[in-house]
């Protein structure tokens, strides 16, 4: 228990530590953008960085926080920094720059997707500053990290995690402690491979109703109302169906992410059917110009008419 003394000494009463907390986010594109106008919100964010300088410092005029200059100034300043890009050497890179200045005690939250075995790498560069390291990947798109309400699959210990927490829920209104570091992003593996499952899904079978004749607006409405009903067909068949793929995941982002759990499933051995499916319709998609359209841009594909 933490406690706080008033002025004239008399009084002790219990409070709440991680009101205190400082944290600082490295990466602002359109997920960490999104997540750090929440945390700015909720009074936790104190700094940001982002390789484009110039992105930085308009969100940090906005947000009203500190745009550093390096991942190392912004380690330096905060208790918790929170990471969200692209791939796995930009990770890497990231903790390998924060690791610099750390400070002991301090947890480090990659909400990025990548491998697991990336994971493991930056807990143990992170493990020789007395820094804790959580693997935090998120699921929600866009419109997740704009209302605060992704869901986010974590690994690492558990004990760092409840340090954190109140810092990820501004952020997040599922979090799951998934058990040690790695365990997060297998989870978001699991996630990415029946998200290109659905995709395929909802893209095929609303072609053939379209190729039907049918009213759309009515078949998703109905349908999203019965046992086949998931977020993909409500959010993403409206606009599919009228031909708009304003990204909310971007499709080369879901064949990067595709791509680490392909390599995941050959080494145990695990189906890779969906995968590999979904990776050769991407990458013809990509070749045509579509990569960073929305993943339902699979439509295209799809419909015939």
């Amino acid at each position: 228990m933490h406690w706080q003394r008033f002025e004239n000494g008399t009084r002790c009463v219990p409070y709440n530590w991680s009101d205190n907390m400082k944290a600082g986010m490295i990466g602002l594109g359109a997920m960490g953008a999104g997540m750090a106008g929440n945390l700015a919100k909720a009074g936790y964010l104190t700094a940001v960085y982002n390789r484009t300088a110039a992105t930085a410092q308009s969100l940090a005029e906005d947000l009203n926080v500190t745009a550093c200059v390096t991942p190392q100034a912004l380690a330096a300043e905060v208790d918790v920094v929170l990471i969200c890009v692209s791939a796995d050497q930009d990770v890497l890179d990231v903790v390998n720059a924060v690791a610099a200045t750390i400070k002991p005690g301090s947890v480090v939250v990659d909400m990025s997707t990548v491998s697991s075995e990336t994971a493991r790498k930056a807990a143990a560069i992170l493990a020789e500053k007395q820094a804790a390291f959580l693997d935090a990947p998120v699921s929600g798109g866009v419109e997740g990290a704009n209302k605060g309400t992704l869901a986010m699959m974590i690994g690492g210990d558990a004990d760092a995690l409840e340090k954190v927490r109140p810092v990820l829920a501004a952020m997040a209104s599922r979090i799951m402690h998934m058990g040690p570091t790695g365990a997060g992003q297998n989870t978001k593996a699991v996630n990415q491979i029946m998200a290109a499952g659905i995709n395929q899904a909802v893209t095929e079978a609303l072609a053939f109703g379209q190729a039907q004749g049918l009213p759309m607006e009515q078949v998703i409405e109905v349908i999203s109302g019965g046992a086949a009903g998931n977020w993909f067909l409500q959010h993403r068949g409206p606009t599919m169906t009228s031909g708009t793929f304003a990204p909310g995941f971007k499709l080369a982002l879901h064949h990067k992410d595709l791509k680490i759990c392909q390599a995941m499933a050959r080494q145990i051995g695990a189906s890779t059917t969906t995968i590999n499916m979904t990776l050769a319709d991407y990458e013809q998609l990509m070749a045509a110009g579509f990569g960073d359209e929305d993943i339902s841009a699979l439509y295209r594909l799809k419909n015939k008419s």
